[in-house]
């Protein structure tokens, strides 16, 4: 019974993972309506982790957190704006709250992160003085002065810098990652369908 619990998954691992590959190889009905049960599943496990974490919420909001209660009130308000844009009592409601929250909010965050990574290039630059932590509070600073209103001159002259840094060397660095995420996926793809990785099984 034990070998069962541990045979069943694996077979069925391999089995589906090689139906999809077949499917979206050589057959692309197969390969379609596996996918859309695929997405039907993360779908349902999306609605239950969403339940689960309001849950969770309710008993911290029942305690006194002001944090959780925020929560819950922020998903309720998203929901019930999201029933009347569905019910045409709203137009855009989602897309208005996401306006004027979600937007200002990320813009105040992206805002700190560029104050908190030129601190940090400076603690690393006292720290340990080396060609990577100047490399690192040269970008930093290039890059900020670059999104500021400055005279002509050097507007050019930070513009064409900051062009350098983000169209050929940030993105070469992330067709790296890319490369390098796409390479571990097939690895891992390719463990599963062998059984050797049983993510699962834990």
């Amino acid at each position: 019974m034990k070998n069962y619990r541990h045979t069943l998954p694996v077979a069925l691992a391999v089995a589906f993972g090689l139906l999809t590959l077949v499917g979206l190889l050589f057959a692309s009905t197969i390969g379609d309506s596996l996918m859309s049960w695929a997405a039907f599943l993360a779908a349902v496990a999306l609605i239950l982790g969403i339940i689960n974490l309001l849950s969770v919420h309710a008993r911290r909001a029942s305690a006194g957190n002001p944090y959780s209660m925020v929560l819950i009130i922020s998903a309720l308000v998203v929901f019930v704006l999201a029933l009347t844009d569905f019910l045409g009592l709203t137009d855009d409601g989602v897309t208005a709250s996401f306006s004027l929250v979600q937007a200002p909010l990320e813009a105040a965050v992206a805002i700190l992160l560029a104050f908190f990574l030129l601190f940090a290039g400076y603690r690393l630059l006292r720290r340990q003085r080396n060609g990577w932590s100047v490399l690192f509070i040269v970008s930093a600073v290039v890059v900020m002065l670059s999104q500021t209103h400055l005279p002509p001159l050097f507007d050019n002259i930070f513009g064409w810098l900051d062009g350098i840094i983000s169209d050929v060397i940030v993105v070469a660095g992330m067709r790296g990652i890319l490369i390098g995420v796409a390479l571990g996926a097939v690895a891992v793809t390719l463990r599963i369908l062998t059984g050797s990785e049983r993510p699962y099984d834990k």
